[in-house]
């Protein structure tokens, strides 16, 4: 990464409006452009600029494009430190330009209201259907406490939330990783889990649209891997369950919370469940084949639909799970 390439990236008051509107959130394309009051074409320039100089990166979601500040750059993260006390500064000393930055801010604040109300809108679309199934089984409340018991104290280091729905395991332990991707196969989905992240720092938090049974990311990223009531919609859980040993460090661990087997036939049909849960010799023996060391899981059994929990470290030596 060259300095001189950096700083020309930065030589226009446009873009250092963008990378002081990426360093509050991660925001779409058009978001963008509504913030400024410039043409969509015209902000897509700038954005160019700041992603060939590795200060911005682009993700596309079906037919919306993200932004997201290069905050951790593995090249020089404290250059990229240096930069936010730049623009920082830019704004302490030009008066004018602070002003534009406040009316960012609060434009910013009206697409965040924005996304909360659609997300609002979501849950209430859907409402009858989610507290439908809540009803036969243990309260989230006690599902997440006796999830967080059963993870123990230790940080969770680099978190990969699968099929992360609306967001809620990320916001719960984002105190505990040192940063959390958040992936989910649907768009609607990402949009309500973006709304409720939105308040977490942008280096902390990443959503990226995904299939749990192809992660989008290299070998050994992450230290745990999270699959919270995602894994009996998959077809061949298997997979997924090696896909997230894949991605794993060697050591590091995966926690699944999903039901154990039932007879609930109409959740097929009703929730487009793939699997009636699974037993406890089913789950030893797809972690095992996964290359993991599954312990006994926790059960919670005061529901028509008994919630389990299963802990299990990637074995260190598994060649198989790491190829």
């Amino acid at each position: 990464m060259r300095t001189e390439h950096l700083f020309r990236a930065l030589a226009d008051p446009t873009r250092l409006r963008i990378m002081r509107l990426l360093g509050s959130m991660e925001l779409a394309v058009g978001e963008v452009a509504q913030v400024l009051g410039q043409s969509q074409p015209r902000v897509s320039r700038h954005i160019g600029i700041l992603c060939d100089a590795g200060l911005a990166e682009r993700r596309r979601e079906g037919s919306w494009v993200f932004l997201r500040a290069c905050a951790d750059s593995s090249e020089a993260p404290p250059l990229c430190a240096a930069i936010g006390d730049l623009l920082v500064d830019a704004e302490a000393a030009d008066a004018a330009f602070a002003e534009q930055c406040d009316q960012d801010r609060r434009k910013l604040a009206s697409i965040r209201q924005h996304r909360e109300s659609e997300a609002q809108a979501y849950f209430s679309a859907h409402a009858d259907d989610w507290d439908e199934l809540r009803r036969l089984h243990s309260s989230d409340e006690a599902v997440e406490a006796e999830l967080a018991r059963a993870l123990g104290p230790e940080p969770l280091g680099r978190l990969l939330d699968i099929g992360t729905g609306t967001g809620r395991m990320a916001e719960l332990f984002a105190e505990r990783a040192e940063r959390i991707v958040a992936l989910d196969k649907s768009l609607a989905m990402l949009r309500v889990a973006r709304a409720k992240l939105q308040h977490l720092p942008t280096e902390r938090v990443e959503l990226v649209q995904g299939d749990f049974g192809a992660l989008p990311f290299a070998a050994a990223s992450f230290d745990s891997v999270l699959f919270h009531q995602v894994l009996h919609f998959a077809q061949m859980p298997g997979a997924a369950l090696a896909e997230a040993a894949r991605v794993l460090r060697p050591g590091g661990r995966i926690a699944i919370v999903d039901f154990a087997a039932h007879q609930r036939e109409e959740l097929r049909n009703r929730h487009a469940h793939a699997r009636l849960g699974f037993d406890d010799a089913q789950m030893m023996g797809l972690l095992s084949d996964a290359g993991f060391d599954p312990a006994a899981p926790t059960a919670l059994e005061d529901g028509e639909l008994v919630v389990k929990i299963w802990i299990a470290p990637r074995r260190v030596d598994d060649r198989k799970a790491a190829s």
